[in-house]
């Protein structure tokens, strides 16, 4: 079977959840086996081991995930296997982002070139079999499933053994 594709990284889901969060409280002490869930897998053997893992630098995708959503990690307790994170400051938030690049001299400026429309590439050979094959999986599931109407169930192949109706019931 062919699965579909997940949009962004894998720490995408605690963004979103972290987002969602902030509607209604500052804090949020999340154990790892809930972020686990949250993530929808293992968080990494350092994530366990390490508090170095939890840092809030924009360096990693885990610390992306919470600092570009506006939150920040305020403690780690590797014993209780629990994170502790807080809504940042305004300005805690403007001054972690990355530094921007030092305009260029007057003399390496490059000429302005108009942007050209983007053509349309095709899709590949590859990715049309996937979703054929996806397209396949969704039928086969559907064509597996029965439908029954109203409230029947269909009768067990005991009793269809032993009632028969089109038989006709003997002369004794």
């Amino acid at each position: 079977m062919v699965s579909p594709k997940k949009l962004g990284t894998k720490y995408s889901p605690l963004s979103r959840y972290l987002l969602r969060r902030a509607q209604f409280t500052d804090r949020a002490v999340l154990p790892f086996a809930e972020i686990e869930g949250i993530i929808g897998d293992n968080l990494p053997f350092g994530a366990i081991r390490d508090a170095e893992w939890w840092t809030n630098t924009r360096g990693s995708a885990q610390g992306r995930a919470w600092i570009d959503v506006g939150w920040r990690v305020q403690e780690v307790d590797l014993n209780q296997r629990t994170v502790t994170f807080i809504r940042a400051a305004e300005s805690e938030v403007k001054t972690e982002k990355r530094p921007k690049k030092s305009a260029p001299s007057t003399l390496a400026k490059k000429k302005f070139r108009p942007s050209r429309p983007k053509r349309r590439v095709p899709p590949s050979k590859t990715k049309i079999a996937k979703a054929q094959a996806r397209l396949k999986n969704v039928e086969r599931e559907r064509a597996a499933v029965q439908r029954f109407k109203g409230k029947f169930k269909p009768r067990p192949a005991l009793e269809k053994r032993l009632f028969k109706p089109e038989a006709e019931p003997s002369k004794s």
